[in-house]
This record gives C-alpha cells, structure tokens and sequence, in this order.
C-alpha cells in the first residue's frame, strides 16, 4: 500500500490516540485531526516548536515510518528509523555482512551503469544530448575502477544546467534545490533497506567513517535523476529557493512514477523492488539488482 507523506511547518503538538497520529494547534487545543499511524510512510518536522510524544515515535517506528528531523536552517538533519522491520533481519544481515568483495564490486558496477543509464535518459527527455553518456554506461568496470560515474557526471551536469554549473552542496541554486531532494530520497531509500531486513551501515562503496547510511548512498544513485527531473522544472520556472511549496513539490518524488519492465509504480514502492532485490544478491538467490528506467 502507497503511503502518505505528511509534513509539518507550524508549531503544532503531535502525540497518539487509538493508534492514530493526533494533531493539534497551540491557540485551538480542542481542535485535533488524526491519521492512522499504519497509512504513514514519512513524517516531516520542520519548525523548531513541534512538540511530539514518545509513544508516537514509537507507533511510527514500529510501523517502519521515517520520521526526518529538521535543523535550523529548514534543511534535513537526522532521521528515525526502525531497527527491528523485517522478520528474517538477522539472517539478512548475516548474508550482507559476509558479502565477497567480487560481489560489491559488481552491484557498484550495476548501480554506476543504471545511474549513467537514467542521466542520459533525463538528457533525451529535456531535449538534450544524452547519447553523450552513452560511452560511459556501455564502459563501467567491476567497481568502476576508472571512475566512469565520476567522468559521465561533470558531463551530464554540463549538459543539464550548463557549462557554468558546479554541483557542490555548499554552491548557487540549483544546489540548494538538489541538497533538499536528495536528502528526501536517502531518507526513503534508508526506510526501504531496513524494511527489506538490510543494514544501512553497511555499504557496498561508499565507506566514510562519519556516514551512518553508506548503503542508502550506494543504492539511492540511480534514482537521482529522479530529483533532478523535477529541480530542473523547478529552475526553469525560476525557483530559486527553497519556499513551502517547492519542498512540497520535492517531497512528490516519493510518488513519481518508475517503471519496471511493463509494471509502472510509485518510486516509494519502486524503491522496495530495489532494496528487496539487493536483499536477494547477497543472498545468493539473484545476481541483478532491479532498478527503474527514467521515461
């Protein structure tokens, strides 16, 4: 079942009733609205005053709902997720944890190739060259020891917002737009994982000693142009900043359409295809990863 997404930009109190996400205003305490906590998928706290109950967080946690926290500055800062999802979590974790490197090596070349693969397909999509890209996910090697990804991205991004553009986190809009959607999507690649049992501390690439989620980087990168579809929309428009209904209109990512062979789902769903198919490589019972194409 498609969750829902709920986000929340105003001081507010939030706690549980009935097994239902009960919220009510400051200046009308009597007034409460309720959504069952099992129709939620994500839950967004953006104002600093939010106040929130811990039977609540539980509730959600227990019905594997990301709860993303954000900081000062309006951007993502933490999630909560749950560490006890998936009924055989422990023997998935074994299989995940005793992964061969040859096995890694050759997900990380999967997922090099269907990114390279959907950036070219967003490029044709906007009108744009994207058999540039072509050489570039034909050519991916076992871990993609010659950087293909790196190469394929300076053009892509070239291609995509022009010769001027610098992707860096810290760098002009669009950067601020892509910063908020891809926080977005690690968040929900990271729920994916641990409903499929998998650990997302343990990645298959991304090592960095100070990332708690090197998994949800790993898999989350060809869906990235996902995000990058709608940022460009969004530019073209002249948005240029991170307003109420641009993050609203990024948090519809998680309903973007993916296709997989001749069956069309929600990319929250698409994302459960993935992280289950990951699931099954470690454990030895498929050797391809299932990923969408961009249309």
């Amino acid at each position: 079942m498609l969750k829902i997404t709920l986000f929340f930009s105003t001081p507010l109190d939030l706690s549980l009733r009935n097994n239902q996400l009960v919220v009510s205003t400051r200046q009308m305490p009597e007034v409460k609205n309720s959504v069952p906590i099992e129709d939620i998928g994500f839950v967004m706290l953006e104002n600093q005053q939010i106040n929130i109950t811990l039977p609540l967080l539980n509730a959600l946690s227990d019905n594997n709902a990301a709860v993303v926290i954000c900081g000062d500055n309006f951007m993502p800062s933490a999630m909560l997720l749950n560490l006890d999802s998936n009924t055989t979590q422990g023997e998935v974790y074994r299989s995940q944890i005793e992964a061969s490197e040859p096995l890694k090596k050759g997900l990380w070349k999967q997922v090099v190739e269907a990114k390279i693969r959907n950036q070219a397909a967003l490029l044709n999509k906007l009108d744009k060259d994207g058999d540039k890209l072509k050489p570039y996910y034909s050519n991916v090697k076992s871990g993609d020891s010659d950087n293909r990804e790196g190469i394929a991205a300076k053009v892509y991004w070239n291609e995509l917002f022009g010769e001027d553009f610098i992707r860096s986190r810290e760098g002009s809009s669009p950067n601020n737009l892509l910063n908020y959607g891809y926080t977005l999507l690690r968040a929900a690649v990271a729920r994916a994982l641990m409903g499929s049992g998998l650990f997302p501390a343990f990645g298959i690439f991304h090592r960095n000693r100070y990332n708690a989620f090197p998994l949800a980087d790993d898999i989350m990168e060809p869906y990235r142009p996902f995000v990058d579809e709608i940022v460009f929309d969004l530019y073209a428009n002249g948005e240029r900043e991170l307003t109420k209904q641009v993050k609203a209109d990024l948090i519809h990512l998680l309903y973007t359409d993916t296709r997989f062979g001749k069956l069309l789902r929600p990319l929250e769903v698409g994302l459960t295809f993935t992280t289950a198919s990951l699931a099954k490589c470690f454990a030895g019972e498929v050797k391809k990863l299932s990923y969408p194409l961009l249309e």
